[in-house]
C-alpha cells in the first residue's frame, strides 16, 4: 500500500468514525429525552444543538403527534446515516467487513 492509498483509507476511516460518533449522539439524545431533562443543562443543550438540524426535518416527515406522541426521527436519522455510510463504503469498492 502506498502513501496515497494509506492516506485515503485513513480519511475514509475518519469519516466513518464521525458517522458512528454522530449515531451515538443521536442515541444519547433519544435516551436523555425519556427522563425529561433540565433544558438548561449544558449537556442537554449541546445534544439538542448537535442533533436538531438533522432531526427537525425528519419530524416533518413523521410528526410525533400523528404517531401517538412517538418521535421516530432519531430512528429515521440513524437509518439514513447507516444507509449513507454503507453507500460510501460500497461505492469505494470495500467489502461489508470494512464497516465493522
Amino acid at each position: 500500500m502506498n502513501f496515497a492509498q494509506g492516506f485515503g483509507l485513513s480519511l475514509l476511516q475518519l469519516v466513518l468514525g464521525v458517522f458512528d460518533l454522530y449515531t451515538w449522539v443521536i442515541i444519547i439524545r433519544a435516551l436523555v429525552s425519556w427522563v425529561s431533562p433540565d433544558p438548561h443543562n449544558p449537556l442537554v443543550r449541546m445534544l439538542h444543538v448537535a442533533t436538531e438540524p438533522v432531526l427537525r426535518p425528519l419530524r416533518r416527515l413523521a410528526p410525533p403527534h400523528k404517531l401517538g406522541g412517538l418521535d421516530l426521527s432519531p430512528l429515521l436519522a440513524i437509518l439514513i446515516l447507516q444507509f449513507v455510510k454503507n453507500g460510501i463504503v460500497y461505492s469505494l469498492g470495500y467489502s461489508p467487513r470494512f464497516l465493522f
